[in-house]
């Protein structure tokens, strides 16, 4: 199968969020299964900046933006089995950013003008076009809309994945054939028309012919106008081509086997001895006595409001009140990295705190604590409780997205099957209780080992999801596998 991605970010060249991490691991996962995989992204300056990755310039041609002349010129590079293109232009990607630009528009506009003007360039048509988020949801209407008798497209399918449905993409109408040499009737007819304005991932949803978000849950989630953003009437109305894939998780970068950044390496078969001079390792590095058998609550997160940091800070202060030790990894809104400073000058033996991101302190937490703390507003799918089970570090999170959809709570009766802890209600006196449970827990080791081991077990591969969206590429295409 030929596939195209087509995102703003993608690993290992440019990051702001996660929407990097899922393009680039999951094409490197279809390309592992032996299909053609193809990224297309603007060429940043940040990414011109990084002179580990050679590439060579393949073309450049002038793209039109109506009373607008600009040049596209388009790099290749290769890495991970991945063939990368770069549309590159000074006036639009030469920034210091990546996004927050008042022209944000027009600049993502002749990203997907490029686009299509690359493919016919390259004059191979792809199978998929997979589309991420709103900088790529205008390319599906270009190609509907202007490239009906181009023989070039005749087979192709377009797949969108909505990452964060916050991002809409929302332009002036009068921009549609300004920018893109498309009819206003696109706007009169309702087809990209969102709230008076313009919407590309509106458009997106509309135009292609199968529509996914990051877990099960969050899907169910969008369905609403809450968790929608709005989008909720539109997503229902393609309803029947929508499903949530479930994420994975860089198996090769978390690896308790393999991982060079923890004191010790451990499997399913030594867990207990790992885990246990990950852990003194954890508090010796942070400059915590290492000898406590208090359990070690850890985070690694952005400190904001969405991360469930209003329920997390009482939380924490009741568990350090009962002896527990905690240890954070974040930044973020100011309030809460003062909270946490204040937690650590109050109980200075039993909190350990990075302002900042560290990675080889991420990769300890993760190791080295006993639990991983992610009590978050809401989580299109979260990574951070899959890390943490791949290294028998029990979660503890509220069931929302894509952490209810890969977490088994444990209720008491499934020490079989469960590998962490949650709670629904986005209350304190609901995320305490389930805290203190954890805690008791704690004591009870052959139930605490049982939920250990089955954490170690649980299947959180790119594989696995690939797998998904190799199935939902196919049902696209009419059941057709090649």
């Amino acid at each position: 199968m030929r596939i195209l991605m087509v995102a703003s970010e993608v690993n290992p060249f440019v990051k702001t969020g996660g929407l990097a991490d899922v393009v680039y691991a999951l094409s490197k996962e279809e390309a592992i299964l032996h299909h053609e995989v193809s990224v297309v992204l603007p060429l940043y300056n940040l990414i011109q900046n990084k002179k580990q990755f050679p590439m060579r310039q393949i073309a450049s041609f002038d793209v039109h933006l109506s009373w607008r002349r600009q040049i596209a010129t388009i790099f290749q590079t290769f890495v991970d089995g991945i063939t990368y293109y770069f549309i590159g232009n000074d006036f639009y990607f030469n920034r210091e950013g990546i996004y927050g630009y008042q022209d944000d528009i027009e600049r993502f506009a002749f990203f997907n003008r490029a686009t299509l003007a690359l493919i016919n360039f390259l004059n191979k048509p792809f199978d998929i076009i997979h589309a991420h988020d709103w900088q790529a949801g205008m390319l599906p209407v270009l190609v509907r809309e202007n490239e009906r008798e181009n023989s070039l497209f005749t087979g192709t399918k377009f797949v969108l994945t909505i990452h964060n449905p916050a991002f809409q993409g929302m332009f002036d109408p009068n921009l549609l054939p300004d920018l893109f040499e498309l009819s206003f009737d696109l706007y009169e007819n309702g087809a990209v028309r969102f709230h008076q304005q313009a919407s590309s991932l509106k458009a997106a949803i509309i135009y292609c012919d199968k529509i996914t978000t990051v877990s099960p849950t969050h899907a169910i989630e969008l369905l609403t106008p809450e968790g929608s953003k709005g989008l909720d009437a539109v997503i229902n109305y393609r309803k029947d081509d929508f499903i949530g894939i479930l994420n994975g998780i860089d198996y090769a970068e978390f690896s308790p086997e393999t991982d060079y950044l923890i004191a010790k390496n451990f499997s399913s078969k030594n867990y207990i001895s790992g885990k246990k001079a990950c852990k003194v390792d954890l508090l010796k590095h942070l400059g915590l006595p290492s000898e406590s058998e208090q359990p070690v609550f850890g985070l690694v997160s952005r400190l904001t409001w969405q991360k469930g940091l209003e329920l997390y800070l009482p939380g924490m202060e009741m568990l350090l009140q009962r002896g527990s030790i905690v240890i954070a990894l974040g930044s973020g809104e100011y309030q809460y990295e003062q909270a946490l400073e204040n937690l650590r000058a109050t109980y200075p033996n039993q909190v350990g705190i990075y302002i900042g991101y560290n990675h080889e302190l991420a990769h300890k937490i993760y190791a080295g604590s006993d639990f991983f703390v992610m009590p978050s507003l809401f989580e299109p799918c979260g990574s951070g409780q899959m890390i943490a089970q791949r290294y028998a570090t029990l979660p503890i999170v509220r069931l929302t997205g894509g952490l209810k959809d890969s977490v088994v709570i444990y209720d008491g009766q499934n020490a079989k099957q469960a590998n962490g802890f949650g709670f629904e209600e986005f209350q304190p006196y609901w995320m305490n209780l389930t805290l203190d449970y954890a805690h008791r827990i704690y004591r009870n080791k052959p139930v605490l080992r049982q939920l250990m081991r089955n954490a170690l077990k649980v299947d959180n591969t790119w594989l696995r999801s690939a797998t998904k969206y190799l199935e939902l590429y196919e049902s696209a295409l009419g059941g057709k596998k090649l």
